[in-house]
């Protein structure tokens, strides 16, 4: 059996699905009726039903966005340093291996490689000449590694309060026991959700346009599953679809999808997204997930996942 924590939500509930599609037996019970965040009480919850493995999707991400979470800076907190710091503690002591799911937003643009073949890592992919290198050249674009330290963090900033406590979550169960700690970024499917990437990108009064790697959530948390099944080695792991995009590649893709559907408009600029539509700053990378694929895990393209979830695109209302 498996304790799945935050079964209810966007990414939680993905996982409950593919559990049952892979044949595994699991308890998913509420917040209400088990406090993760206090020790003593899931010391007593897995003492009793001894699971094989715990999954946290539980955390703190703020609705509707992550502005939210700069409002509620203790809740933020708890959900997404205390609550994994205590599963993994729990976990440890009860000699259960674990699973929580982290965020690429802890790290912000992307390495270029210099033309003399070294790697320059760079903060900021807007400017005109690195746009340029990104578009035509994007085998010189290289995504962040497990081995690269978070550079939108609080030790590593400016970064939202939300990017600043995913990194110090991870930080808290570094060496916590035998768990594994997979990056999300940007979720999306065939499914319209508030939390589906496609869904916002279509609700936008204008859109934000910058390079990203980002997660089919199907293919996110069947991967993750399928690393405990194949006991691949206990660490961090990129789950990202292999590639990048921008928003106005995913949006062409809509648009080819759906044409006329809607009229798509973009913010002029950086400093006009962040005068008038942000209260925080906003993390924009490029990650990689070789080290997933190395150990075995596969991954689709993002381009066949994006394909893929347009041409199954079920709206709903």
């Amino acid at each position: 059996m498996i304790l799945l924590l935050g079964a209810h939500g966007y990414v939680g509930s993905e996982f409950a699905r593919q559990l049952v599609l892979r044949g595994h037996d699991y308890l998913a019970p509420r917040s209400r009726e088990l406090d993760a965040t206090r020790f003593d009480s899931l010391q007593s919850w897995l003492r009793e039903h001894k699971p094989r493995f715990v999954i946290s999707c539980a955390g703190y991400t703020g609705k509707p966005n992550v502005d939210a979470c700069e409002n509620d800076r203790a809740g933020t907190l708890i959900g997404n340093v205390v609550l994994p710091q205590t599963i993994a503690q729990a976990c440890a002591a009860n000699g259960i291996p674990w699973g929580h799911v982290s965020s690429g937003c802890i790290y912000s643009g992307a390495r270029i490689r210099q033309l003399n073949g070294s790697l320059q890592s760079e903060k900021d992919l807007t400017p005109l000449h690195l746009r340029d290198i990104v578009e035509n050249s994007p085998e010189r674009v290289v995504g962040f590694t497990e081995e690269d330290a978070p550079n939108f963090s609080f030790r590593d900033g400016p970064c939202s309060f939300y990017s600043g406590t995913k990194a110090l979550g991870e930080e808290a169960i570094a060496h916590a026991g035998q768990g594994y700690v997979w990056r999300l970024r940007i979720p999306f499917d065939h499914v319209a959700s508030p939390r589906n990437y496609l869904t916002k990108l279509q609700a936008y009064p204008k859109v934000y346009d910058n390079f990203n790697s980002i997660s089919h959530r199907g293919d996110f948390a069947r991967a993750c599953i399928e690393s405990w099944e194949k006991q691949i080695p206990f660490g961090t792991y990129n789950v990202t679809n292999p590639g990048f995009v921008s928003s106005r590649q995913v949006i062409a893709l809509i648009q080819k999808r759906f044409p006329g559907s809607h009229r798509f408009e973009f913010w002029d600029s950086d400093e006009e997204f962040y005068r008038v539509a942000a209260k925080t700053p906003r993390s924009n990378c490029i990650m990689n997930p070789g080290k997933l694929i190395a150990a075995g895990v596969q991954l689709r393209s993002v381009e066949d996942a994006l394909e893929e979830s347009l041409r199954n695109w079920e709206a709903k209302g």
